[in-house]
């Protein structure tokens, strides 16, 4: 995507503030909880209430369902900022997606000020590189042309938002709905940093997206899929029937919040071929230590049969083909992996794979005749 240049409004409506700017509050609020937590746990014994679960290192299943990966509400700034309409159709995308409304308004704002800019290439024609309409699409990206009929096998990001038949670039409801197809095709709404890197390859452009999202949720956060938080206890390890495979499972999980690193096998970091090494090896099993080796260890397994505990791989990363995958995720519920993705793409955690590009096979590493002597020896 190409970036319109600063405009007065944008910095009107939001100041940018630095790291400097933000530490005295920070450290102002560290302090206050050093007092506070310590009183809320005093007075939670005395009147022998619940403690919020967020004092107890954990989060409920109910905080965890309303937390989901849409912002439950605008902020004033939000209300204040973005046209009605935009709005309402950023909120609609978003629940149709699961893409944080918020980072799709963010984007919006950043790239045309959400449709009111005046600049070449929003309401029509294209800019000095070729972009157009309200989310900035290069024509090539969107489709080849600004209006596009939608069929089966287009190629391209040219999004029916309105039901008409027909994607065109400049129309908002279609605009954004394509919009946020690209964000979930490159790792939204986990992975967001990574996501919206794709849509405009400029870290500070991702800074200022994520920090706009942020002052349009009524939260102030993002929002993240409960999934990805490593506080939500999701019953995965409890829904596994096998035994062997729930200690796969809970050694990953465990390992959640922990950053990746490549060759790392933890305790403090792991790569995607790491983590599961070390899981399989919990449940006392050997398999192959690198991606490399992990493809051809496993039987094939059909998409749509694999279950957890199954590997999923993928044709990424360099040096790598269909034949010889190289990056891997460990399935823990149908469409659901823990992978630990690249340094860039925040910490492991649980993400989505069915909708992932460059899916290249599954394989059952329980299967593999090396694992069953295992497992029968065990038994002995």
């Amino acid at each position: 995507m190409t970036v319109p240049p600063r405009r007065a409004s944008l910095q009107t409506s939001f100041r940018v503030i630095s790291a400097r700017g933000r530490s005295r509050p920070v450290l102002a609020i560290v302090l206050a909880l050093a007092v506070i937590v310590p009183l809320a746990l005093i007075g939670s014994i005395i009147l022998m209430t619940p403690l919020p679960s967020f004092l107890l290192g954990g989060r409920s299943a109910e905080d965890c369902a309303q937390a989901g990966t849409i912002a439950t509400g605008a902020s004033e700034t939000a209300r204040t900022d973005i046209p009605a309409e935009y709005l309402e159709l950023y909120t609609k995308v978003g629940k149709q997606t699961g893409v944080q409304w918020n980072v799709l308004a963010a984007i919006g704002k950043r790239e045309t000020d959400h449709g009111r800019s005046k600049l070449p290439g929003v309401s029509s024609g294209t800019n000095y590189a070729g972009a157009a309409g309200p989310m900035q699409f290069l024509i090539s990206t969107w489709g080849g042309q600004a209006k596009i009929k939608v069929a089966s096998g287009i190629n391209g990001y040219a999004s029916d938002g309105d039901g008409d038949g027909y994607g065109d670039v400049y129309n908002p409801a279609d605009a954004i709905l394509g919009a946020a197809k690209m964000l979930k095709r490159n790792g939204a709404p986990d992975d967001l940093r990574r996501a919206i890197f794709v849509y405009n390859r400029a870290t500070w452009y991702v800074d200022q997206v994520l920090e706009i999202a942020e002052r349009y949720a009524v939260t102030g956060d993002i929002g993240l899929p409960p999934e990805a938080d490593p506080a939500c206890d999701t019953n995965y390890v409890a829904a596994a029937s096998d035994e062997v495979v729930q200690k796969i499972l809970e050694y990953a999980l465990d390992q959640r919040g922990k950053p990746y690193r490549w060759g790392g096998t933890g305790p403090d970091a792991f790569d995607c071929s790491g983590i599961i090494y070390m899981a399989y090896r919990n449940a006392g099993l050997s398999i192959p230590r690198t991606t490399f080796e992990q493809w051809p260890f496993g039987v094939r397994v059909q998409q749509g049969s694999e279950r957890p505990g199954d590997l999923v791989f993928f044709n990424a990363g360099p040096g790598t083909s269909v034949d010889r995958p190289g990056h891997v995720g460990l399935v823990v519920a149908p469409g659901k992996m823990v992978e630990a993705r690249c340094t860039r793409c925040g910490p492991i955690k649980v993400t989505t794979y069915g909708d992932r590009p460059n899916i290249v096979g599954f394989t059952r590493p329980l299967e593999n005749d090396q694992v069953q002597a295992q497992l029968r020896h065990d038994l002995t």
